[in-house]
């Protein structure tokens, strides 16, 4: 691709190989399976084995955590609050307000180390006194917003936890973020967590129940720029990929970037893929309806005509009650849908 690197890992889907499936179920606490477990819930000291397999250790519990933002905000819904003490990544849009990657985290309270990609305060990160470094994982071995050119620097500070945040269902991926939560102290028996579970499952039998109801509804997962429109492969984005298990009929796109994560289609070239529902990439780096009208292409799409169009971050938000209203979305959606040829 013609794009610099940091347009190809942040701007488009947030998807760049992380840990295969396999081994991320395998590290999601399933019965009998203690891998990626922690210890010092006691008091003792702590450990934690990251889906990178590596062991992340301290004395004691982590009581001063510095997470990538939305890493954050699934911890912040597990119960995790008092320990985040600064974050990373899109964390305030231009006007002050929270980006959607904050959640309910209270970013007014937190340390920013830095809010763009590529932005990386060491002297910051370094005064809030680390214990801890939470992020997520798309290529593999990678630290998500941690900038490759300093991580020499940053990683022998504090202890470093990544989970993989790509190719592995979404309900896996926040299973693990689960048992990070838990090993910082969470209660995941809390009713605001057991609640936000039951919500979550509730939303995903109403997207099955949905599909079957009104079958036949193709769903295409995109992104948009300036210059170019992006396909998501559903495989790699563990939202899509969860939705796809539950029936959703998602367009594979037949054409795949080098990485096999998306498919980049001039906007002469925007209509290859007829789709019925649009999944439109809304984080605060690309382009919204508001900003494609001047797009004849987009305009054109049978999805923008009939309005069915579904603000998608593709770079979710763990937890289940991040998760949630996504879920319940998707499934308004899919229910009030018309085919469009």
């Amino acid at each position: 691709m013609s794009q610099p690197r940091q347009f190809t890992r942040r701007n488009l889907l947030g998807a760049a190989g992380a840990l295969g499936l396999t081994a991320l179920l395998g590290a999601c606490g399933q019965d009998g399976d203690d891998s990626g477990a922690a210890t010092g819930a006691g008091g003792g000291a702590w450990s934690f084995t990251d889906d990178r397999g590596e062991t992340a250790s301290a004395a004691g519990r982590p009581q001063r955590v510095v997470a990538f933002v939305g890493a954050a905000a699934a911890l912040h819904d597990f119960g995790v609050t008092d320990q985040i003490v600064g974050v990373f990544g899109p964390t305030k849009r231009p006007d002050g307000s929270p980006d959607v990657q904050a959640g309910d985290l209270d970013v007014s309270r937190l340390t920013v180390i830095g809010n763009t990609w590529g932005e990386f305060n060491i002297e910051t990160y370094a005064s809030v006194k680390p214990e801890l470094l939470v992020t997520h994982e798309y290529e593999k071995g990678s630290l998500w917003y941690v900038p490759d050119e300093s991580r020499n620097q940053i990683v022998p500070l504090a202890p470093a936890v990544a989970l993989a945040a790509s190719k592995a269902p979404l309900d896996a991926v926040i299973g693990r973020h689960a048992e990070l939560a838990a090993s910082l102290g969470a209660d995941l028996d809390a009713p605001k967590v057991t609640d936000a579970k039951a919500r979550f499952e509730a939303a995903a039998e109403s997207i099955r129940q949905a599909v079957a109801a009104n079958s036949g509804i193709r769903v295409l997962a995109c992104s948009a720029s300036p210059d170019l429109f992006y396909a998501s492969n559903p495989g790699v984005n563990s939202d899509i990929l969860y939705y796809k298990s539950l029936g959703v009929e998602v367009i594979v796109p037949d054409k795949l970037d080098d990485l096999g994560y998306f498919e980049s289609l001039s906007w002469e070239n925007a209509d290859k893929y007829p789709a019925d529902v649009l999944l439109l990439d809304n984080r605060s780096s690309t382009l919204q309806p508001r900003d494609l009208t001047g797009k004849p292409t987009w305009a054109q799409l049978p999805a923008v005509k009939a309005n069915q169009i579904v603000g998608w971050n593709s770079e979710p938000r763990f937890s289940y009650a991040g998760s949630a209203a996504a879920l319940e979305t998707l499934a308004t959606a899919l229910r009030s849908a018309r085919r469009l040829g």
